[in-house]
Formats: C-alpha cells, sequence, structure tokens
C-alpha cells in the first residue's frame, strides 16, 4: 500500500470529494476554478465572502446568492453541475435523519449548503493565507477520527491538546504533523468540543497566532468563522469524506489530501 492512501471502499455519508479513487486533485481544482469566477462578478474577496455566509443561512442558498448579485444563470448552473457529484448522498441522508438529530446544524447540512462551504473555505484560505503565514504562533488542529480509526495509535498528552506519538507511517495524523511541523507549526490532535475557550486561551498567551484545521467541510467551516470573531486568522483543508461516529454510528477510515495541505502551506 502507497503510504498516506486509504484502503478500500471509502465514501461518506454525505460529501465524497474522490474524482478517482483516493484522488481528490479534480475536485481542488474545480473548487479554485468555481471561486475565481465569483471572483470575477465580485472582486472584494471579503465582500464575497459576507454574500456567501449569508446565503448559506437562508432558503434555497445557492440560487438566492447568485440571484441576488445577478451572477449569470450560466454560472449558477456551473455551480450546481460541478459541485452536486461530490455531494450526491445528502439528500438521501437528510430523508432519513432521525427526528432528534434534525436541530443538529452540522447533521441537517443541506446539499446547498455544502456547495456554499466549499467555496467558503477555498475563499477563507485565499484570505487568511498571508496571515496565518505572518503570524508569531502558529498551530494545527487535526481530527480526532483520524486516529480513532487506529487500533494501536498511542497519541500521547500534550501541552494544548493531544499530540501525535508517530507510531505508525501510513496513518493521515502522522503524515500531517510531519508536515506541519517541518513549516513550524505545532499540531495537535482535536479531543476537546469547546474550541471557543480553547482559542481563547491560547490567544491570551499567543496574541499573535494562527490556525490550520482539517475536519469534516460543516465543522471546518464553523472553525473558521469562529476564528474570525476572534480574530485569529484561520486556514483549512477539508476531509476527503465524512466517516466518523457522529454520521456513522461508527468510527471508520478517513482520509485528508497530503497534497492540498502542502500546497496551502
Amino acid at each position: 500500500m502507497r503510504i498516506g492512501f486509504p484502503t478500500g471502499n471509502m465514501k461518506g455519508k454525505t460529501y465524497t470529494l474522490y474524482d478517482l479513487p483516493f484522488e481528490s486533485d479534480e475536485y481542488y481544482q474545480r473548487i479554485e476554478d468555481l471561486t475565481d469566477r465569483c471572483l470575477e462578478r465580485i472582486p472584494d474577496k471579503q465582500k464575497l465572502l459576507a454574500q456567501i455566509q449569508r446565503a448559506s443561512g437562508k432558503s434555497g442558498f445557492l440560487s438566492n446568492l447568485l440571484r441576488k448579485d445577478r451572477f449569470p444563470s450560466s454560472l449558477e448552473r456551473t455551480l450546481t453541475s460541478s459541485l452536486s457529484r461530490y455531494t450526491a448522498d445528502t439528500d438521501d441522508h437528510l430523508r432519513n435523519l432521525p427526528l432528534s438529530d434534525r436541530f443538529d446544524r452540522t447533521l441537517k447540512t443541506t446539499e446547498g449548503q455544502y456547495h456554499l462551504y466549499m467555496l467558503e473555505v477555498e475563499l477563507t484560505n485565499r484570505i487568511n493565507r498571508e496571515g496565518f503565514y505572518r503570524a508569531e504562533y502558529k498551530m494545527a488542529l487535526i481530527p480526532h477520527c483520524l486516529r480513532d480509526y487506529q487500533d494501536q495509535c498511542r497519541m500521547l498528552p500534550g501541552d494544548v491538546e493531544a499530540r501525535c506519538g508517530h507510531c505508525n507511517e501510513e496513518c493521515f495524523v502522522h503524515l500531517g504533523s510531519l508536515l506541519m511541523e517541518r513549516f513550524g507549526i505545532e499540531s495537535y490532535i482535536s479531543v476537546s468540543m469547546d474550541h471557543d475557550k480553547l482559542f481563547k486561551d491560547l490567544k491570551a498567551v499567543h496574541p499573535d497566532m494562527g490556525v490550520l484545521g482539517i475536519a469534516c467541510i460543516p465543522e471546518l467551516v464553523q472553525g473558521m468563522r469562529l476564528c474570525k470573531k476572534l480574530a485569529i486568522p484561520a486556514v483549512g483543508v477539508p476531509l476527503d469524506v465524512n466517516r466518523c461516529q457522529r454520521w456513522m454510528g461508527q468510527t471508520l477510515e478517513s482520509s485528508f489530501s497530503l497534497g492540498a495541505l502542502k500546497k496551502l502551506l
């Protein structure tokens, strides 16, 4: 097996970024191209980001965004046709979502929201990349679901969160941690659910800090928005598929694009 590549048939609960088996390169090229096209219509990145965020919180998400700003109808069709291939299972998930889970904003993410969130992640990365680079203290949170699948995981206690014990050279936590440490980024396994408190406490110690997140698309967007409120430049890479306990009822193998992470860094 190639190091850093998952095994078996990997499909997410609501989204899957693979175009070919275990390769998401085409997705990243598509989202870059689509973001470029949106910026041709609204060149101000902050204004475009605000439009996307407002639209993702309303009904008729994608249509509202495009029609309100008089985007060409061809662009609306392009966004839908380009991104729906990655979110084909979302409607089935929503139809079968238990009543008790329908108040969970993450689990009830609609297909239209997913498309806007994909754009939001790419645009936020473009806005915050330089600020993140310049930050005196840079830290990263890797989701615990990537290590939960590894029965032999030997994560270690850390000063902020758990640290990778580098026990398995094929584990994405290990590979991501090694890559980020080369760029002076302190990497941690995200175990705490109270990120608001975590970031506030860290910012009190490190006023000039940046955050890199890896998470499923809805949670990555939530984390980026939280960092924005706290004036912390945040960048991130989405998981290729969402297959943790929260989505699947059990933790299944997942991955993220090491190529996308390296390009971001």
